[in-house]
């Protein structure tokens, strides 16, 4: 997209640089020609390019020059041609009077001639006229009578412009069958032309007159054609009126998918450019469309929204729509009183826009009359006159220019010195702001890090004596009921000696709770930083599994060591405690003959740590709550308890020494705890 709007502005810049040169060009041109008829030919193009450069100023001073060379060389096409375009200037000027007045003079001059070209040319500008006045009947008389002329010499820009009058003039005097068929010329005129504007303009017009005919297929069919051709980035209102009328068509034969389809977007997309008209045109349609479907409750909130935009911007067209579409909604809820006020409201509107619709036929219609020209008047000397007239005046212009200029000079001087004053106070002053903005904002942040901080530090406290005040106090007061059984001989010492493994069970469930809720309030409550070093891996597997050996003995469990000699780059300790928990969580949730098996591998230059055991394995349910932020835990086979802390300290641990943890497991097949670690320091970047 962005190289065909580049590509559309370097055309445009070419254009304007051509068009530009050939003024240029045609000026010096000009100004070492002899006074005779091939000057003012070439000034008759150079004042032609100016009219399509839209600089009528300076086509003005041109034509006026033209005309009097024209008149002492008595060069009749010269006269013709220099009214034409002056009457063209005054029309786009929208100054009727003097337009018609240029088109008869050179009307007159073109019948002298015989040129039935020129002649055409003069009707159908007339005939434009005539129409933007409301004059339909004088309007179509003319351009019907320049089209012959157009036609039969194939001349495409000039049809384009009579198509499109005719078309207007018949639908506003309503031979809409008429309009279309002009319509359909001028869109066939412009593709030729390969006129983009006039292409969309002509679509958009047909597919209404089809609308306004009742053919609601053919209607979409153009109105999607429209929708084809418009540039998103200059034809976004167009695009805003022409989604809802699509809609409002496949309204009116019931295909409520579509015509949702396209007024959900219609309104969406005038709603997001803020276009009024097109959000009232979307309701208005959405409103009925819902109506329609039964869903009242929804459609009296659109039609609600609906009449107050219309009401607003004096949309009457769909203010008359909107009276209707109460009119029917209060009828349906059975609120009749209500539906005869918006049924006489609607009618005294309709009588309105009928009145108003109605072709304005103005006060006077009649030719503009222009004085005969005397055919022995002396033009050599009115142009003499005229010549001295003009060096009089212009050395008068020239003397009081010259004091405008130098008392401008001091004007703007004394401006130019008080805004750059203005500006440098400004500056620094918005500077000044600046800076106090982005303290406030630092101090904001701040503020906003230690609010974090401080409730999640609150967070800790409430987990802490959550936990302490159920698993860490059954485990004690078990402990100590045995004890106090014993100090008081409330059993014998063979009943001791029977419940002494539960006891130590009991004795590891608190040391393993209170060594995991240690770790885990340390890196809660401060900001750990590790201290990555090398060390051998396997060092710290063997370490680890002395610790449970006799754990795994009494559940005569096969622990298989695999490890081999490699080397991790993390904080030892860290890691130490990451491959404690996975070895003990191992031995918790297997049963009696599983294996459990340690190893390490190189894995894409890093360490890959893996603890698997044949045990219970973990549910695809419980899998996803592992390492969350809480204490999720499940009893061991041995109905071993745990803190629910193990694994979210080993995935905090592990992501400090920038490795990764993840679990693969199986329900009663087995677990697999991988860890991933980087074996050297990682590359420090400028």
């Amino acid at each position: 997209m962005k190289q065909l709007i580049t590509l559309a502005v370097l055309c445009a810049s070419v254009f304007c640089v051509s068009q530009t040169n050939e003024i240029d060009s045609l000026t010096v041109h000009l100004s070492f020609q002899k006074q005779d008829s091939t000057k003012v030919d070439t000034s008759l193009r150079l004042v032609k390019a100016l009219y399509e450069a839209k600089s009528y100023k300076k086509a003005l001073v041109y034509i006026e020059n033209t005309e009097r060379l024209s008149k002492v060389l008595n060069h009749t096409k010269g006269i013709a041609d220099v009214n034409y375009y002056k009457a063209l200037i005054y029309a786009q000027r929208d100054d009727y009077y003097n337009a018609i007045d240029g088109y008869n003079r050179s009307k007159r001059y073109y019948t002298q001639l015989g040129d039935t070209l020129g002649i055409a040319k003069v009707n159908n500008s007339i005939g434009l006229i005539e129409i933007k006045r409301g004059n339909y009947g004088v309007g179509l008389e003319n351009s019907l009578s320049a089209i012959k002329t157009f036609e039969s010499r194939h001349l495409n820009n000039e049809l384009s412009s009579a198509y499109n009058n005719l078309a207007e003039a018949y639908y506003n005097t309503h031979q809409i069958d008429k309009s279309l068929e002009f319509n359909i010329k001028a869109l066939d005129v412009r593709e030729q032309l390969k006129d983009s504007i006039g292409i969309k303009t002509s679509t958009r017009n047909i597919a209404l007159l089809y609308s306004e005919r009742k053919e609601h297929r053919k209607a979409i069919e153009y109105y999607e054609k429209v929708l084809k051709l418009l540039n998103p980035n200059t034809d976004q209102k167009l695009r805003g009126e022409i989604l809802p009328r699509i809609g409002a068509e496949y309204l009116k034969f019931k295909d409520y998918d579509k015509a949702a389809e396209y007024l959900v977007e219609g309104l969406k997309f005038n709603r997001k450019n803020n276009n009024d008209d097109g959000i009232l045109r979307a309701l208005n349609a959405i409103g009925e469309l819902n109506m329609q479907q039964g869903k009242v409750k929804l459609a009296q909130i659109q039609i609600d929204e609906a009449y107050t935009i219309a009401s607003k911007i004096n949309n009457k067209p769909e203010l008359l729509k909107n009276y209707r579409l109460h009119k029917e909604l209060d009828s349906i809820n059975g609120k009749f009183q209500n539906a005869f006020f918006w049924q006489g409201k609607y009618f005294n509107l309709k009588s309105e826009l009928d009145k108003a619709n109605q072709p304005i036929i103005p006060v006077i219609t009649q030719p503009i009359t222009v004085e005969p020209l005397d055919a022995d008047e002396d033009f050599n000397a009115i142009a003499l006159k005229q010549q001295e007239e003009e060096k009089d005046i212009q050395f008068k212009k020239q003397k009081a220019i010259s004091y405008v200029l130098g008392a401008a000079f001091l004007i703007v001087s004394t401006i130019l010195l008080l805004i750059y004053l203005k500006r440098k106070n400004t500056l620094k002053f918005n500077r000044e702001l600046r800076e106090k903005n982005e303290q406030i904002e630092l101090q904001n942040q701040e503020f906003a890090k230690q609010t974090k901080h401080l409730e999640e530090v609150n967070n800790v406290k409430d987990r802490l004596f959550s936990i302490v005040s159920h698993d860490l106090k059954d485990s004690i007061s078990s402990i100590k009921g045995f004890i106090d059984l014993l100090k008081e001989d409330g059993i014998s010492r063979e009943e001791f000696y029977d419940l002494v493994p539960e006891l130590s069970e009991n004795a590891d469930n608190a040391s393993q709770l209170l060594y995991n809720l240690l770790n885990w309030s340390k890196s809660q409550m401060q900001n750990l930083e590790p201290k990555a070093d090398l060390f051998n891996i396997q060092d710290v597997f063997q370490n680890k599994i002395s610790l449970v050996e006799q754990k795994v003995e009494q559940k005569r469990i096969v622990l298989i060591d695999e490890s081999q000699r490699d080397f991790v780059y993390a904080d030892k300790s860290m890691i130490e405690i990451v491959i404690q928990n996975l070895i003990t969580n191992a031995v918790k949730f297997t049963r009696v003959g599983d294996v459990i098996t340690v190893s390490n591998t190189d894995h894409n230059g890093n360490a890959l740590i893996c603890v698997e055991d044949t045990g219970v394995g973990i549910s695809r349910e419980n899998v996803d709550k592992l390492f969350q932020n809480g204490t999720f835990t499940t009893r061991g086979t041995n109905n071993e308890k745990g803190t629910g802390l193990g694994l979210t300290i080993c995935k905090e641990l592990v992501e400090l020494n920038n490795g990764r943890i993840w679990v693969e497991s199986t329900p009663n097949v087995g677990t697999k705890f991988y860890v991933e670690l980087p074996k050297m320091k990682p590359a420090t970047t400028a």
